[in-house]
């Protein structure tokens, strides 16, 4: 789809009909974002919130215009529904086409309970009541992929700390590069892949996901979020031939290695234990200690916990390995392994709780996660929803609310909401008249148009790393 955004078709079409649709005399509607319960299966303690910002920054970018306008009254009028015309022309006359809303929404990179509300907004501007609800599509829809994924991304790098601190003597800092972003092929869009691929960077500094770089600089100021290095596929490896396999992995030595530098390459063309034992810890043995920098080696197919188990068990014979201060093996500083298949976090854990059992430390392995990390999420991941939750009807705030008999795990929040904070990472979600001055964590980001609140990229990060060690 190419075009200049343009808000009024971000849609779903049924809510062209909604302006018709609220009581007589509606003056504002207050609606909230959450994510309302885990069904990841990872037994998580809440969601990380990011993403708001890039969508914010489209949107103030975007003020709606007499091309616009006359787009969709053509288009709402072949599809079959009703478009309320004279709102957006009068949003364009007295706002200038710019948005007469206010968001309010926690500081990116926060962990948030789940079923607590992430966001409150409502219109500014009388006339435009319907406005409030008109922006769930787009608005969900931005926030509910990137958080999710930072989610999930979080969750890893907190597995990850679990057994850095139980088999590690390396700086913490370590950690930020065992989580590696493989997952542009697999993305839905390259709009997914730049969303979902800077989520991730919230948490880590890995990455093959090059529009994830570009979305950090343009919506977080962000110069190089991250970082990777040569790396071999399969394809460099096979043209060589069965015969040649050595030689490919020889020339990709000779090509990037060098002292301090890392090189990747794939060996499981053929058979990858043999790679490892014969041709890395053979033939290759002395030009990899030479070269004075780092081979990763790559096993790519079979189970992720035998194969990488083996795989070290074999580097280990082959390069040898020092006990740290914890008791675990450690490889030459020569040799590391990415795993980079079949990796979501379940198998994270199982391969790290093998390497443990097998007396090896964190240390020696980084993953690479594709799918897992960037396209099998959904909204239903979170459950995440937004929904009206209070309504002025001719000076008078009523709540509003849905309880299904059907369902009680679908019913909504009541009247006009805050996000109380404890100050130690502890939030509730209460009526905006019961919480402390100053304790509301929904901040003004947004209104009428103007973005008030632009977090740099270190900012967000600091927060999710200050939810990942309390």
């Amino acid at each position: 789809m190419r075009g200049a955004f343009n808000p009024i078709l971000a849609v779903d079409s049924y809510k062209a009909s909604h302006k018709w649709q609220y009581p007589p005399g509606t003056e504002f509607v207050s609606s909230y974002v959450e994510a309302r319960a885990d069904n990841s299966g990872l037994a998580l303690p809440g969601t990380l919130f990011f993403g708001l910002q890039a969508f914010l920054r489209v949107l103030a970018d975007s003020p709606v215009g007499d091309a616009g306008i006359a787009r969709a009254a053509s288009l709402f009028a072949a599809h079959g529904v009703p478009f309320h015309e004279e709102g957006w022309r009068h949003i364009l006359k007295a706002h200038g086409g710019r948005l007469p809303v206010e968001i309010r929404a926690v500081p990116e990179g926060t962990l948030v309970p789940f079923s607590n509300a992430v966001i409150q907004l409502v219109n500014t501007d009388p006339a435009a009541y319907w406005l409030t609800s008109y922006l769930e599509t787009a608005l969900q829809r931005a926030v509910w992929y990137p958080s999710t994924v930072a989610t999930i991304s979080w969750a890893v790098k907190r597995i990850l700390r679990e057994f850095w601190e139980q088999t590690s003597d390396a700086p913490v800092e370590s950690l930020d590069f065992k989580l590696h972003d493989f997952g542009a092929r697999g993305a839905s869009s390259g709009e997914s892949a730049a969303l979902g691929g800077m989520a991730h960077l919230v948490n880590f500094k890995g990455t093959d996901t090059v529009e994830a770089l570009l979305a950090a600089e343009e919506f977080y100021g962000e110069a190089m979020a991250g970082f990777s290095i040569p790396a071999a596929e399969h394809s460099t490896i096979t043209s060589w031939g069965r015969d040649g396999e050595a030689e490919a992995y020889a020339n990709m030595l000779t090509q990037f290695g060098g002292p301090g530098r890392l090189v990747a390459v794939v060996s499981d063309s053929y058979d990858v234990f043999n790679a490892v034992e014969r041709l890395w810890g053979g033939t290759l043995r002395q030009q990899v200690l030479d070269m004075g920098g780092t081979l990763v080696i790559r096993p790519d197919s079979g189970d992720p916990v035998e194969v990488v188990a083996e795989v070290l068990r074999l580097a280990a014979k082959g390069f040898g390995t020092e006990r740290n201060a914890k008791g675990y093996h450690v490889l030459n500083p020569a040799v590391r392994v990415i795993q980079g298949d079949g990796v979501n976090p379940v198998s994270i854990r199982a391969v790290l709780s093998r390497l443990q059992d097998d007396g090896f430390a964190i240390d020696n392995i980084a993953f690479g996660m594709g799918g897992g990390l960037l396209q099998k999420v959904d909204r239903d991941t979170f459950s995440w929803a937004m929904k009206a939750s209070a309504i002025s009807v001719e000076g008078d705030w009523r709540d509003v609310y849905k309880e299904p008999v059907t369902d009680s795990g679908k019913g909504s929040k009541r009247g006009r909401l805050a996000l109380e904070g404890d100050g130690k990472g502890g939030m509730r979600t209460v009526p905006v008249d019961q919480c402390p001055p100053g304790a509301d964590l929904l901040r003004p980001v947004f209104k009428d148009g103007k973005l008030l609140v632009e977090d740099d990229f270190p900012q967000v990060r600091d927060r999710a790393a200050q939810a990942l060690f309390r």
